[in-house]
C-alpha cells in the first residue's frame, strides 16, 4: 500500500510540476505578447505626433492660398474635407489601437488627405504671386519636412506591428494569443496608389 502511496505522490508531483512549468511558460508568452502590443501603440504615438502636425498645418495652409485662389474654392474645400475626415478617423484610432477596421479607415483618410493636397499643390502652381508668397513657402516647407517624419514614423510603426504580428502567430504562441484576445495588428498604409506619394513641393 505504501509503495502505491509513493507512486500516487510522485505522479501527482509530477503532475503539478508540469502545471507549474506550464503556467510559468504560458505567463511568459502573455507577457512577451503585451510587451509587442505596447511597442506598437508607443510606435503610432511617433505617428500620431506628425499626423497631428500635419493637420495642424493645413489650416493655415487653405487661408494663406484662399487670398491667391479665389477661383479654386472647391479645391480648398475638399483639403478641409479631408482633413477633417483624417482628424476623425485618427481619434477613433487611437481611442481603440487595438481595432483593425480603425487602422483602415485611418489609412484611407490620411490618403484621401494626401490626394487632396497633391491636387492643392497641382493647381497651387497656376499662382505665380501664391509660390512668391513668404508665408505659404514657409509653410509648404514645414509640411514637406512633416510628409518626410510621417513616413520615417509610420515604416517604424510598421515594422512594430510586423515584429508584433510574428509574435502572435507562431506557434505555440497563437494559442496564449487567441485564448487572450490578441488581435493581429493593421499595417498603416495607404491604400491607393496613386495617392501613395507625398504632395510634391516646388515652391
Amino acid at each position: 500500500m505504501s509503495a502505491f502511496v509513493s507512486v500516487l505522490l510522485v505522479f501527482l508531483l509530477v503532475i503539478v510540476a508540469a502545471l507549474v512549468i506550464a503556467a510559468i511558460w504560458g505567463v511568459g508568452i502573455y507577457n512577451s505578447l503585451v510587451a509587442l502590443r505596447n511597442a506598437c501603440k508607443n510606435a503610432f504615438a511617433q505617428v500620431d505626433v506628425q499626423l497631428k502636425r500635419r493637420h495642424d498645418l493645413i489650416p493655415n495652409l487653405v487661408e494663406t492660398a484662399k487670398g491667391y485662389m479665389a477661383h479654386e474654392s472647391g479645391t480648398l474645400t475638399a483639403v478641409i474635407e479631408a482633413r477633417a475626415k483624417a482628424t476623425q478617423a485618427n481619434v477613433r484610432f487611437a481611442g481603440n489601437p487595438n481595432d483593425p477596421a480603425a487602422m483602415r479607415d485611418l489609412s484611407q483618410a490620411e490618403a484621401g488627405l494626401s490626394g487632396a493636397l497633391g491636387r492643392l499643390m497641382v493647381v497651387a502652381e497656376q499662382y505665380p504671386q501664391l509660390k512668391a508668397d513668404a508665408t505659404m513657402r514657409s509653410l509648404m516647407e514645414e509640411l514637406t519636412s512633416t510628409e518626410n517624419r510621417i513616413a520615417f514614423s509610420r515604416q517604424a510603426f510598421n515594422d512594430a506591428v510586423l515584429f508584433y504580428n510574428n509574435g502572435r502567430e507562431v506557434f505555440p504562441q497563437i494559442f496564449i494569443a487567441n485564448a487572450f484576445g490578441f488581435q493581429a495588428g493593421e499595417f498603416f498604409k495607404i491604400e491607393d496608389p496613386a495617392e501613395k506619394a507625398a504632395p510634391k513641393v516646388s515652391f
